[in-house]
């Protein structure tokens, strides 16, 4: 819906930055507090724990977890930002929210307290299950079929069809805590990327129908070279970050051994989220300072980098853009980069 001429200046905005920032939400950190046994002694504080959202865009709204709810804000129609107080609540963990996708009008999200939790955007339908030992870091969710990555070291296959809502298809040791997981668009494999300190390959494509394992992708990874975000651009071409500072693009039709392209943080931070256009753009979010970098997959230096939370050092948790805005959510805020202001 956006004309010829304006599309070539949004296009040139991107590719020079120039672009108006906003800071357009808020919130408080999560302040932790140790209680005594006496009564006469009061709580004492005894640390400030960052947040860690996570967020989804559709055409009319951002949904952006903040601690164990998930909140629509509806994006205003003129592009001038999001109205600050959500149009719903989504609801139904009892810590926080670590991962959630959103599809088909369903979002389904992985806590801290080891549930998934299935919710219809529009009606009050809503499941949740048990479904690991320990925190949920990773969700995907495609073709009836939910797949989780954990702390508790497992990734694993439910259904959703009709009288099996809930039910563990398969259980995958994966040896490793897994960060990021996703369901290859032809419904037939996931990827999990994982810690790389019990297994020494963080990125592993496995059977969705068996739960086998296919292939490793990559090799002489060093330990500790963890996975934090995967992003599948078409069956065969996928998109990988994490702990190494490095951005990987595979291409698994013509190797498993080695990337086709990689690209290194120029400030050696590590990567903890990354999306593409599916053409020719990549960003990705660091671990410091709030740096939003562009990346133009036919050049080998970084295209265009932001700075959104200095002097305060913060990563970037999650990122996602539209064709005229980026969205970036740090530790207490949610920043928008205006690519028409200009």
């Amino acid at each position: 819906g956006i004309p010829v001429k304006e599309r070539v200046k949004v296009s040139q905005n991107w590719r020079h930055g120039r672009c108006r920032r906003e800071m357009v939400l808020k919130w408080k950190c999560k302040q932790c507090f140790v209680f005594f046994s006496s009564p006469l002694h009061s709580p004492k504080l005894l640390s400030v724990c960052s947040l860690m959202p996570w967020m989804e865009l559709d055409g009319e709204y951002l949904y952006l977890s903040q601690a164990e709810n998930i909140q629509a804000y509806r994006l205003c129609p003129d592009g001038t930002g999001l109205q600050r107080h959500p149009q719903a609540i989504f609801s139904g963990h009892q810590e926080d929210v670590c991962r959630f996708v959103l599809v088909n009008s369903h979002i389904v999200s992985g806590g801290g307290d080891g549930n998934i939790v299935l919710h219809k955007i529009r009606g009050s339908y809503s499941v949740k299950f048990s479904a690991h030992e320990q925190e949920v870091n990773c969700v995907d969710f495609q073709g009836g079929l939910i797949v989780s990555g954990s702390r508790d070291r497992t990734a694993k296959v439910w259904s959703l069809s009709a009288g099996r809502v809930g039910q563990c298809l398969h259980t995958v040791q994966t040896e490793d805590r897994v960060w990021s997981i996703a369901i290859s668009p032809l419904l037939s494999s996931f990827v999990t990327g994982t810690a790389c300190c019990g297994h020494t390959s963080p990125l592993r494509i496995w059977d969705l129908e068996s739960g086998q394992l296919l292939t490793c992708l990559g090799t002489d990874f060093h330990r500790g070279a963890g996975v934090l975000d995967v992003f599948y651009e078409t069956p065969s071409l996928l998109l990988s970050c994490g702990y190494d500072t490095y951005i990987r693009y595979w291409d698994i039709r013509t190797s498993t051994r080695k990337c086709v392209q990689e690209w290194e943080e120029p400030h050696d931070s590590a990567l903890y989220c990354i999306r593409s256009d599916k053409n020719h753009m990549i960003a990705s979010g660091s671990s410091y300072y709030g740096v939003v970098r562009l990346w133009d997959k036919r050049q080998t230096q970084c295209l265009q980098s932001f700075h959104l939370s200095s002097p305060i050092s913060s990563p970037v948790y999650c990122l996602r853009f539209s064709t005229t805005h980026l969205y970036a959510a740090l530790a207490s805020a949610l920043h928008v980069l205006d690519f028409t202001a200009l």
